[in-house]
Parts: C-alpha cells; structure tokens; sequence
C-alpha cells in the first residue's frame, strides 16, 4: 500500500468522526447476466451530486480541511471524496481555480504521474456534467489499487480489445496501451497519448479552442489509457460517468432496473456515448 493511499485512509478515520465524511452505503445486486458489469444499488440518500439542482457552491475553493491528505507543491492536493462508495477515493485537485471543462495541462499529468507512482489504481476523469461531472473545479479522481489487483470489470475486455485491430465497440474512443507506468516518463506519455485521443476523438487541441468540442471521459490504469466521447449522462434513470465506461453501475430509485436487464449494459454505454460516424 502506497504511502498515499496511507495517508487517505487515516484521514478518513478522522473526516468521518467529524462528519465531514459522508461514506455513501450500497450494496451489491446478484444480477448475473449484468457480468462483467458489476450493480450495485444506492440505500444512502441520494447524496447532492447526483441530484439535478440549480447552482451549486465550490465545495474546492476553500476546500474542507478535514478532507485534505496532502499537497503536492503549489499547483495541486490530494483531498478526500466527501461522497465515497469505496474507502480511500482520491480527488486531485487544482489549489487554484481550473475549469473541469478546461483542457487537462502538464501540472495535471505530472501531479497525477507523482501519486500513481506511489499509490497505482484506477483513475477517471469527467470532462463536464454532460460526462459526469458533479463540479466544474477541476479534479481527477484515483481508486486506488492493491499491486498486481486488476483495476476494473472490464480490465479483461480492455486487454482483449488491444490484442485486437478491429474496433470492439460501436462509440466512439480511443484506447492505447501504457509503456511508462510508473516511471519516470510517464507523465509525459500521458500527456502524449491525451492529445492523441483527442485529436483522434475529434475534440480538437488547446491550439484551436479554449475547452474541448465535446463531452468526454478519461479512464486510466497503471496498464492502459481509455477515452470516450460522450453524448450525454443520463439514460433510462441511470447517471453514468468514466466509471460506467469501467465496468461499475449504480441504479438509484429512479434507476429502470427492467429496461438494463432487457437491454444490457452495453446498451447503456452506448446510448450516452457518441456512436462511430
């Protein structure tokens, strides 16, 4: 266990006796044709995030400080999720305003790079609300991970679908296999392969516009980098973010639990990303 992922679960002792930790309960549904997509239900109140209200108060500037795990330099910190269905869920903020639907720069890679280097797992990343963003300050959110442990359902699926030339899914993304995870140069080759996938996905560089043209998400492993361009964020009563995309579901009361066993899973993916032209 890395020193981060360390520090966030010692925090979390302290955040949650001070209530500034509201650890979301779930539990997991037996829905076995789902597989490898994994269900699972919400019993908590429906936390505000994911509720849709009007303007909401930056909950970043000033962050809560019973929250915060560490600060990395001038540019970014660690900060608990307040909302966290898994224990430990990292946000890596910007200590200074940087807009969600801005482009991710290389303080952002480098800071990220830094932690995973230390404390590997499953990172994602939504571009806006239309992607599943519940804040437009920008944060990159980490899962972390045990060494060796597969970050995701759809890990298997992924490693499938680099072995293969043809395209898997009928959306549109782009997914490339890591050489530098945890090294180095890996900051830089994030970088690299972000502006790939963004050229390729047709959302433009920071040359041309000051925000991507569309929608995305980000998801990331010590192993590969997966991007999505995204429609919208909901469908048949389901909030879908990166972490759809990764394999994890999670129905609410106004969820259609009827219509994803009619339909599938990857049903639903594909009505909320953008489809191949």
């Amino acid at each position: 266990m890395g020193a981060y992922e360390q520090a966030a679960l010692r925090q979390s002792d302290h955040a949650e006796a001070s209530g500034a930790l509201v650890p979301l309960q779930t539990e997991l549904e037996s829905e076995g044709t789902l597989a490898p997509f994994l269900l699972r239900r919400l019993i908590s109140a429906t936390p505000k995030h994911l509720r849709r209200e009007g303007p909401k108060p930056n909950p970043f500037l000033p962050w809560d400080g019973d929250l915060e795990v560490e600060r990395l330099g001038q540019s970014h910190l660690l900060l608990l999720n307040k909302y966290p269905v898994q224990r430990g869920h990292l946000l890596l903020i910007t200590q200074q305003w940087e807009p969600q639907r801005g482009w991710l720069t290389a303080l952002d890679w480098q800071a990220l790079a830094h932690v995973d280097q230390d404390s590997p797992g499953l990172w994602f990343f939504n571009s806006c609300a239309e992607a599943g963003a519940s804040q437009p300050h920008r944060h990159l959110q980490l899962l972390p991970r045990a060494r060796g442990e597969e970050p995701c359902p759809l890990h298997a699926a992924f490693e499938t679908q680099l072995q293969s030339e043809a395209s898997a899914w009928p959306w549109r993304y782009c997914l490339s296999r890591r050489q530098q995870g945890g090294k180095p140069g890996a900051a830089e080759e994030l970088q690299q392969l972000y502006r790939q996938h963004c050229q390729e996905l047709g959302l433009g560089t920071a040359d041309e516009a000051s925000q991507p043209r569309a929608p995305y998400n980000l998801l990331l492993s010590s192993d590969w980098v997966l991007t999505v361009r995204r429609e919208q964020e909901h469908w048949a009563g389901f909030s879908i973010n990166a972490l759809g995309f990764a394999g994890y579901l999670l129905r609410t009361d106004s969820s259609d639990l009827s219509w994803l066993r009619q339909n599938g899973p990857w049903a639903l993916l594909q009505a909320v990303a953008t489809p191949h032209p």
